[in-house]
């Protein structure tokens, strides 16, 4: 039997052997080697970076028990810190990261390698890492899972730069692509996410051109993390049993009200950068920068905290605690946390910020009808999608990620719906998505810091 089994494994070493001897395969091994590896890079990453940023956090928070007056002196100096690195290093490692993906994305070609990695480098990715862990340690309502897609763009964009001459090429434009969906799932811990995020919002192109490299990078990213974070998901089990047979009707009353906010949201920092994009002098940013940390300081310290951090605490809060109905004025306080904080020019995403109000407006709207807990819970999930609809208009995107937080799937239908009421809605506010309109400006300053010969113009490019 022993005999039997060495020649079977003979064997199959054998057809391996061969397998390599042709050259198709070979091709189609090398070409994956690049994937494979950015994606573990990316999960080791996307941990590290986790863990730091809930230090970053914490640190905020025992400030704030301890000795808040200094949230007075820690919030300015950190929002200034903050925005002078993007400043001085790496100005497009600024805001979420999401719409210089999408930037990068669109421009990729032979003659523009350049601009490119202004928007995808590695000191992008390490100036992206520091500015938003000094904002979080400031306070800054802002998330680290935007951040986290931008820096997986980056790192698949340097492993494929990093490719000798006589290695099959790799299309960069699908290596941005799969890292940005292998961010997600890391972030996140929702592989489905991130490959729906890379269909939805991501590429126009063919799925089948590149799904086997976005379905092998996902997976991979994401076992990497759940090998140092053990399996895990984002925020939980919440009790969702017993639905009401008219709960349908307060899931469009939440999805109309938190699309609508998510979109109004949007427009406020857009208008407020377009005009900040008027300052000349440095000082007149400071200035702003100081005064916004300076109003939030103010109302975390005598109103209340929940304007600052990236909000996670009060999803968890309102969908697994006996407290599940927050005040009239939460939501108000977490749309305004992102907006003073996201226009400060440092780093940070609005992808956990924007949950966290879309799950503060399901928590209000059913304390108005005080719902049962589980009907509560199902408003808030069904919020959360909404208010990210209204910020990235991709409704699948915000109803599946929900969907793999939660692991809720009896209810997919809930979420799916609510995210589509909130994508017609929020149009009524502005037609284009708040990523689109960072996206054309990212665009717009790399026209105008570096224009190409020939009338060649970045904005122009189709995908």
């Amino acid at each position: 039997m022993f005999k039997s089994f060495i020649q079977s494994i003979r064997f199959y070493l054998k057809n391996v052997f061969d397998r390599f001897n042709n050259q198709g395969y070979k091709k189609n091994l090398l070409q994956a080697i690049p994937f494979w590896i950015a994606s573990v890079i990316t999960g080791l990453i996307a941990v590290i970076y986790t863990k730091l940023f809930l230090i970053a956090e914490s640190f905020t928070h025992y400030v704030y028990q301890q000795y808040a007056w200094a949230l007075f002196l820690l919030m300015p100096a950190c929002f200034i810190f903050a925005w002078w690195l993007v400043l001085r290093f790496a100005p497009y490692s600024k805001g979420s990261g999401i719409p210089q993906v999408v930037a990068a994305i669109q421009i990729t070609g032979p003659k523009t390698d350049k601009q490119v990695s202004r928007l995808l480098s590695t000191k992008v990715m390490l100036i992206k890492i520091a500015s938003s862990l000094v904002m979080a340690a400031g306070g800054g309502a802002i998330g680290r899972e935007g951040p986290t897609i931008q820096i997986a763009a980056s790192v698949f964009k340097q492993v494929n730069d990093f490719l000798p001459k006589w290695w099959p090429k790799v299309a960069k434009k699908n290596m941005i692509i799969t890292g940005a969906a292998a961010g997600l799932a890391a972030a996140f811990n929702t592989p489905l996410g991130g490959i729906v995020f890379a269909i939805e919002e991501l590429t126009k192109t063919h799925f089948s051109y590149f799904k086997t490299a976005i379905f092998s990078s996902v997976i991979i990213a994401g076992l990497t993390a759940q090998g140092i974070l053990g399996p895990y998901l984002y925020l939980g089990y919440p009790k969702i049993i017993d639905l009401s047979g008219y709960i349908f009707f307060g899931v469009v009353l939440v999805a109309v009200i938190s699309g609508l906010m998510g979109s109004a949201m949007s427009k406020v920092i857009l208008a407020i950068l377009k005009w900040k994009s008027g300052f000349r002098f440095n000082h007149q940013h400071v200035l702003y920068i100081g005064c916004c940390a300076l109003i939030l300081g103010t109302i975390a310290t005598f109103i209340s905290y929940d304007i600052l951090g990236s909000g996670k605490d009060i999803m968890q809060t309102t969908l697994f605690s006996d407290d599940k109905y927050v005040s009239w004025y939460t939501p108000l306080l977490r749309i305004a946390g992102p907006i003073l904080s996201f226009t400060t020019g440092g780093a940070g995403g609005i992808f956990a910020p924007a949950l966290a109000s879309g799950a503060s407006i399901g928590s209000v709207v059913s304390g108005w009808f005080q719902l049962s807990e589980t009907n509560t819970n199902l408003l808030i999930l069904a919020g959360m999608v909404a208010f990210l609809t209204g910020v990235t208009r991709s409704p699948f995107t915000s109803a599946i990620l929900v969907l793999e937080m939660t692991n809720r799937h009896s209810v997919i239908f809930h979420l799916i719906l609510a995210g589509m009421i909130a994508s017609v809605v929020s149009i009524l506010i502005d037609k284009h998505s708040f990523y689109d309109h960072l996206k054309v400006r990212y665009l717009k300053e790399l026209e105008e810091e570096e224009p190409e010969e020939e009338n060649y113009h970045l904005s122009d490019r189709k995908v």
